[in-house]
């Protein structure tokens, strides 16, 4: 059967959701999973990157982190989104990649991918719950089986109690306000096992 192949993508412009996908990445790989750490494309204009020096300067540190493509979705048997929420929606740039897996959907590559979401926004109640189940959305259409954390495990609650999928709040200078990187770990753990049930009741 062979181990899990998990892709953590995620979109970051100054840091937070980079940083949450390390976080599952090394979850991934504690729980045995092959994993691959992608970002999707960004597509802000120039001008309002470099108006932001630490966006700017993020971009510029993570220039070799590959970009995710609809090969990666393919080779995944589990799938791991980690976005900022953009007024409790998905950012653009998750969105046009998104869009663009039309292909795959029609052909039902996409059906049966685990997936599992996490988010982050400035304050406690800006959005991170919406833009995770907007983005269960899609995956509904997809056919995926999504993979909550729930409160199955004692790090959902020092993280905040976010049953959908860990968030983060993050104050103006970037700074972390909650404790999330074991239920960070914790959501990938889960992700991976559920990816391997899904794996082996498909090959048998």
């Amino acid at each position: 059967m062979g181990n899990v192949n998990l892709a953590v993508i995620y979109y970051s412009s100054t840091g937070t959701n980079y940083q949450l996908a390390k976080w599952a990445e090394e979850g991934g790989k504690e729980a045995g999973a092959n994993v691959k750490v992608l970002k999707v494309n960004e597509t802000a204009p120039q001008e309002a990157i470099n108006s932001n020096p630490a966006w700017k300067q993020h971009l510029e540190e993570t220039s070799n982190v590959p970009t995710v493509s609809n090969d990666d979705l393919e080779w995944a048997d589990a799938i791991i989104f980690s976005v900022p929420t953009r007024f409790g929606n998905l950012p653009a740039q998750l969105k046009q990649f998104l869009d663009s897996t039309g292909g795959l959907w029609f052909n039902g590559k996409l059906v049966n991918k685990v997936v599992s979401g996490m988010s982050s926004a400035q304050n406690p109640h800006g959005g991170q719950e919406q833009t995770i189940t907007h983005l269960y959305t899609t995956m509904m259409h997809w056919g995926a089986i999504i993979a909550t954390p729930g409160y199955a495990d004692e790090s959902v609650y020092a993280a905040g109690g976010n049953p959908y999928g860990t968030s983060v709040t993050v104050d103006q200078d970037g700074n972390m306000k909650e404790d999330v990187s074991e239920a960070v770990k914790y959501q990938a753990k889960r992700t991976v096992q559920i990816g391997k049930w899904v794996k082996t009741g498909m090959n048998e």
